[in-house]
C-alpha cells in the first residue's frame, strides 16, 4: 500500500495526541492521514459517524493511529463534553486544527438573518468553543499549537460575504488568542487557503461549474491548489520548527490575494503542484468525464 509522503520527518509527531475538526473530507481529511502518518495519534470530529469511520479505516489501514467523535462545534455543550471525553482518554492535547466550516453561495441581499448566522457558527463561534475548551482543559496546563482555517477574504468576499465576515473574524480571533494564551505555551495561527481543488467544491450547484472550472485563470500561478500543500503548511504550523511563529496567518493561494485581480496575469511556467497525499482524487467538477 502506497504512503503518504510529507515533506516532515517520519516521526515529527510521534506520541502527540491531534484534533482535527471536519477531518470526515477535503483538506480535513488530507491532513488527517498526513498527521498520522508522521506519527501523531490523530483525533478526527465531525458531525457523521459515517464519514468519521471511513477515514478512521483508511488511516489504520495505512498503518496510522485515530479515532473519531461525533460533534456539532456549533453547540457548546457538547464542544465541552466532547473535548472533556478526549481528555479523559488523552490527558495531553498537542495541536487542534480548526478546520470545520462551510458555506453557501449567495449575494448579499439573498442572505437571511438565519442563513447569516448559521455561516457565522459553523466557520467563526465553533472554531472559538473549540480553542477555548481545548485551551482550557488541556494547553492551558500542558502548552501546544492551534491551526485555524479561514479563506481568501482579503478585499470582500463577492457571493459568499457571511463566510468572508466569520473568516475575517477567526483571523482576528487567532491574532488575540495568540497574546492571551502564550503564557501557557500556545501558539495560535490560522492559514487561508484560496482556491484548492477539494471535494467541497463539488456541493456547489451546477450553474457555479463553469466558474470554478476558470478559477486557476485569476490565479499568478495558473493553477488550482492541492489539499496536500494546504495540508503540508498546517503540520509545519503544528511542529516545533514552527515554535516561534504566533499570531500569523499564512496565505495559501498561488499569489491569488496579491493583486492579480486588477493587472493582466501573464501565462505562468514552471509550476508544479505537490500532492503527496496518497488517498487523494480529483473532484468531479474538475473530471472530463462528468
Amino acid at each position: 500500500m502506497p504512503k503518504y509522503q510529507s515533506v516532515l520527518r517520519d516521526n515529527a509527531f510521534a506520541d502527540k495526541i491531534v484534533l482535527i475538526t471536519g477531518g470526515g473530507s477535503g483538506i480535513g481529511r488530507c491532513t488527517a492521514h498526513e498527521m498520522a502518518s508522521l506519527k501523531a495519534h490523530t483525533i478526527i470530529i465531525g458531525r457523521k459517524q459515517e464519514k468519521l469511520e471511513k477515514v478512521v479505516a483508511e488511516i489504520i489501514e495505512d498503518g496510522g493511529s485515530a479515532e473519531a467523535f461525533v460533534c456539532d462545534i456549533r453547540d457548546e455543550e457538547a464542544v465541552q463534553q466532547t473535548v472533556r471525553s478526549i481528555v479523559e482518554k488523552h490527558p495531553i492535547i498537542h495541536g487542534l486544527v480548526n478546520n470545520a466550516g462551510g458555506q453557501f453561495p449567495a449575494p448579499l441581499t439573498d442572505i437571511t438573518q438565519k442563513g447569516w448566522e448559521t455561516v457565522v457558527r459553523t466557520n467563526l463561534t465553533g472554531g472559538f468553543l473549540m480553542a477555548k475548551e481545548v485551551f482550557l482543559q488541556s494547553m492551558d496546563k500542558h502548552g501546544g499549537a492551534i491551526v485555524n482555517i479561514v479563506a481568501d477574504m482579503w478585499g470582500g468576499m463577492p457571493r459568499m460575504g457571511h463566510s468572508g465576515a466569520a473568516r475575517a473574524g477567526m483571523v482576528n480571533f487567532t491574532q488575540t488568542a495568540a497574546v492571551e494564551w502564550a503564557h501557557a505555551g500556545v501558539r495560535v495561527n490560522a492559514v487561508a487557503p484560496g482556491w484548492i481543488a477539494s471535494s467541497g467544491m463539488d456541493s456547489y450547484p451546477p450553474e457555479m461549474k463553469p466558474w470554478i472550472r476558470q478559477l486557476k485563470d485569476a490565479v499568478p500561478l495558473k493553477r488550482m491548489g492541492t489539499e496536500a500543500e494546504v495540508s503540508s503548511a498546517i503540520c509545519f504550523l503544528l511542529s516545533e520548527g514552527a515554535n516561534f511563529i504566533s499570531g500569523d496567518c499564512l496565505r495559501i493561494d498561488g499569489a491569488a490575494s496579491q493583486g492579480g485581480r486588477v493587472v493582466q496575469l501573464e501565462t505562468a511556467d514552471n509550476s508544479e503542484s505537490y500532492d503527496g497525499f496518497h488517498r487523494s482524487y480529483t473532484p468531479n467538477i474538475f473530471r472530463d468525464d462528468q
